[in-house]
């Protein structure tokens, strides 16, 4: 059996001409048959003593295919080696016919199809561009900030007056669509709070000005890239009756709401010190976000390799699967549904790109995490939790959280060996802007 050399068919796609000896196919089936025939029953005989000749007419045929599949394999291993080539998936292995006149041939002859990983040049740092996100929080975040978490205690009390925003309103309400109530557009003694965003803005713009007892008529245009496809674009009518109309009421900004989140000592100041800490962090966590994706970004735009179309399909198989399991996760009845994996392959494509690509990096310039870094990445982590070092321990004692905690310690790495070199652009964001952005996301 031999392995000649490979034939290039594309730029990724290696085809391997594969020979295989006869006779050792024969003698490893030979081998499967005895190994069968000293166990296997069959009516008739005792187990073990089964003629090697009926073994023989009953799984000749498999112990061949599963002979010249060991062998094929055996010799294909030794092709991949000796060429010194990185399979990046699978081969296709096709018969290939011998001579017309070969009646009794001693080789078989196969070809081996496999895709190869590209040969990629890792960027020279000072041509990348790339942004490096800077915020600093000031004492108005912080105030907005505290005024956020007296809105999470804040109370609802009935009032006389009519309903404006911000307020809560108890109602019920139907609507219609050409006089036919639809699915979903009805509810009794529903709470909403005006002009947040619960419902259609035309519906929000109808509570304005209602007081308990009223009930008022009106039409609403659905959107249309409106959820439900009967109603996309259509003009409905709601009824709606409001049966009690709630002011908001927000706690004092004193030490009684440093106490209702847990804070025993220090109150008011001890609070906005801890809003303070938190902000700081969160800010600088997604301004490091920001930067790393700039970084990624120019990583994958300096990528001019061919990827290759097994590692696109499989991810883009796990997105689609990852999809479906998210729609499953909420709620959603998915069963059925076709999930095209050719909707993710563009996605796919970038994503298994800048793999290989990072991976080139990380291996290039040797950037893998070492035990200090890994520590002081899980300290600063471990900052926000009662017992820092129990979280360092319970990360540190499983072998999977380990790895993901080490594998955010390399993507730091990479961003860093970036940063040292690269064409950087300092922007400055402000906290409002930056935590809108990342609510969008």
């Amino acid at each position: 059996m031999t392995a000649d050399s490979s034939i290039l068919v594309s730029s990724l796609e290696r085809t391997l001409p594969l020979t295989v000896s006869v006779a050792e196919v024969e003698a490893q089936a030979l081998k499967r048959l005895q190994k069968m025939g000293r166990t296997v029953k069959m009516p008739g005989f005792r187990p073990g003593k089964v003629p090697m000749k009926v073994v023989q007419q009953t799984y000749g045929a498999q112990a061949q295919s599963e002979a010249i599949g060991d062998v094929i394999n055996r010799v294909y291993s030794e092709a991949i080696v000796s060429q010194k080539l990185r399979p990046a998936g699978p081969p296709d292995i096709r018969p290939v016919q011998g001579a017309a006149n070969e009646s009794e041939p001693t080789e078989l002859k196969f070809e081996a199809v496999v895709e190869v990983y590209p040969e990629i040049a890792v960027p020279e740092r000072s041509g990348l561009q790339v942004t490096r996100w800077k915020c600093e929080p000031q004492a108005a975040d912080t105030d907005r900030t505290l005024e956020t978490l007296r809105k999470q205690r804040v109370e609802y009390k009935t009032v006389d007056r009519a309903a404006q925003a911000e307020d809560q309103v108890r109602v019920d309400f139907s609507g219609s669509l050409n006089g036919e109530a639809f699915e979903g557009g009805s509810a009794k003694d529903f709470r909403l709070i005006v002009m947040a965003g619960q419902m259609l803005p035309e519906f929000d713009a109808a509570m304005v000005g209602m007081k308990a007892g009223e009930t008022k008529t009106f039409p609403l245009t659905f959107p249309a890239d409106y959820r439900a496809e009967l109603l996309a674009g259509k003009t409905g009518e709601f009824s709606v009756t409001v049966h009690e109309v709630l002011a908001p009421a927000l706690p004092a900004l004193d030490d009684s709401l440093a106490e209702a989140f847990g804070i025993k000592q220090g109150g008011l100041a001890k609070l906005r010190e801890d809003v303070e800490k938190n902000l700081r962090r969160e800010v600088a966590s997604r301004c490091k976000s920001k930067t790393k994706q700039s970084v990624m970004d120019a990583l994958l735009a300096s990528a001019f390799f061919d990827v290759p179309k097994a590692l696109i399909d499989s991810e883009a198989q796990r997105m689609a699967d990852q999809m479906r399991h998210q729609m499953e996760a909420e709620g959603m009845q998915v069963k059925g549904l076709p999930f095209s994996v050719d909707l993710f392959k563009d996605q796919a494509a970038k994503r298994v790109r800048l793999g290989l690509m990072v991976g080139e990096v990380i291996k290039s310039k040797q950037l893998q995490a070492n035990e200090v870094q890994l520590r002081v990445m899980l300290g600063k982590i471990a900052e926000s939790y009662e017992k820092p070092e129990e979280f360092i321990k319970w990360t540190l004692g499983d072998a999977q959280r380990r790895a993901e905690a080490e594998a955010l310690v390399v993507e730091d790495n990479v961003v860093n060996w970036v940063l040292e070199s690269a064409r950087v652009e300092d922007k400055t964001v402000g906290v409002e802007e930056l935590m809108k952005e990342a609510n969008q996301e």
